[in-house]
């Protein structure tokens, strides 16, 4: 690698509005030897020492949610060339998994994506290009929906309380006034392909020598 460092990529957006679809597009295109994906969800506090009833009723979508310090720390020794530890987050027991984590190493190119990614000060001075993927709420939800309820164990009914306690006042408070830091703003989500093209042109021009 004759660069400097490594390109950071920020890609925010809410809850089911396709970050992560715009993301793993991206890694395909461009070569998942040259771009690694860290998210912003593993990254969530580690909570094992609470009883399960209090994990549950944490508020996720706050940012007091995450564990700052260890993202932060792992962006940084990512961009001096250096591997990390990734640690992975069970969703069903509402706390990081024990004894488990996933290797990144050395990559041309990170792409940083969790709902407020773009919301971190520390973060975003980091980053090459700032993403905020945008979609119509009534869509987020019924991908979220859809999701917590196939993929994550959740309730039907549990999956819209949270909704309408938590995740779209939280979404309002802090994920959409993180728009206005972002360079690029993708509407539609990952089905935006001329939005993805274009992004992916900029990326792979920042990635040369």
């Amino acid at each position: 690698m004759t660069r400097k460092r490594p390109v950071l990529i920020g890609i925010a957006g809410g809850t089911g509005s396709g970050k992560t679809l715009v993301a793993r597009t991206l890694v395909e295109r461009l070569g998942g030897d040259r771009v690694a994906i860290v998210e912003q969800d593993c990254y969530y506090n580690d909570n094992w020492k609470l009883p399960f009833e209090e994990r549950a009723r944490i508020n996720y979508d706050h940012p007091d949610a995450f564990d700052h310090d260890l993202l932060a720390d792992h962006v940084r020794r990512l961009l001096k060339g250096e591997g990390i530890d990734m640690p992975l987050y069970d969703y069903a027991q509402h706390a990081r998994r024990k004894d488990s984590s996933v290797r990144v190493e050395n990559h041309l190119c990170v792409i940083l994506e969790g709902i407020l990614v773009l919301h971190d000060p520390v973060l975003r001075r980091k980053m090459d290009i700032k993403v905020f993927v945008d979609a119509d709420s009534d869509v987020r939800f019924i991908r979220r929906l859809r999701r917590d309820v196939k993929e994550r164990g959740r309730s039907l009914d549990g999956v819209i309380e949270q909704y309408e306690t938590v995740v779209a006042p939280m979404h309002l408070q802090f994920v959409e006034p993180s728009k206005r830091f972002a360079d690029i703003i993708i509407p539609q989500g990952g089905k935006n392909l001329v939005a993805i093209d274009l992004l992916q042109t900029k990326i792979a021009s920042l990635m040369q020598p």
